[in-house]
């Protein structure tokens, strides 16, 4: 019996093949979308399209990237085909933008995204610390003081929420006169924690597609 899951198991590998990851096309697309939206709206309580079309854009890199961690989760991947995969996508997501309107909208979904890609591979390497209070009460105090080390405690929330620890609700605040990048990156995070959760049975039907 033992055999046969062995050899169901290296028969199942090659589905991975079936997955397509996020790609420059996709990218340009959602710009080409983003930079012909309506971000001002005709007032009342119904969001711009900009800004809805805005938040699909970044939870859809969300996804791209978590369903890349995903499969190394499930043995799809190696660690270096998942690095290898999630250094595609952030090539895509992190390169230069035109000047203009665009830019100004965009630039910021980027930043959030760094956190994304951090928490990813602290993830992969398995480095990171779960006592998910304890790091953000050290990442608010090194995000006042401007430091570089701010992003490597993101990331290791991330890497936490990834593999199933609880937050950023609680931590996010709204009432901040002035939020600093750190608190951008626990929104992401949060966004992080719903992927996770959705791709919960991510992988389990042969063929499925992104």
């Amino acid at each position: 019996m033992a055999r046969k899951a062995k050899k169901k198991a290296g028969e199942e590998a090659p589905l991975k093949l079936f997955y397509i990851f996020y790609n420059r096309e996709r990218w340009n697309n959602w710009l080409t979308s983003l930079s012909e939206a309506d971000f001002e709206g005709e007032g009342g309580d119904d969001l711009p399209e900009g800004l809805a079309m805005l938040y699909s854009f970044s939870e859809d890199i969300t996804l791209s990237v978590l369903k890349v961690v995903r499969l190394w989760q499930n043995g799809r991947f190696s660690s270096g085909e998942a690095l290898e995969k999630i250094g595609e996508i952030e090539e895509i997501v992190l390169s230069d933008l035109p000047d203009g309107p665009l830019s100004e909208i965009v630039t910021p979904v980027q930043e959030s995204m760094i956190v994304l890609f951090a928490a990813a591979r602290r993830h992969i390497a398995g480095d990171f610390e779960k006592d998910v209070k304890a790091l953000v009460k050290r990442g608010r105090a090194l995000a006042a003081e401007g430091a570089d080390e701010t992003l490597d405690v993101a990331a290791e929330i991330g890497a936490a929420v990834i593999a199933g620890a609880a937050c950023c609700a609680r931590y996010i605040r709204d009432d901040l006169e002035d939020p600093t990048i750190f608190d951008d990156w626990l929104v992401e995070i949060e966004t992080m924690g719903e992927a996770m959760k959705s791709l919960k049975g991510f992988d389990e039907e042969a063929g499925e597609s992104s």
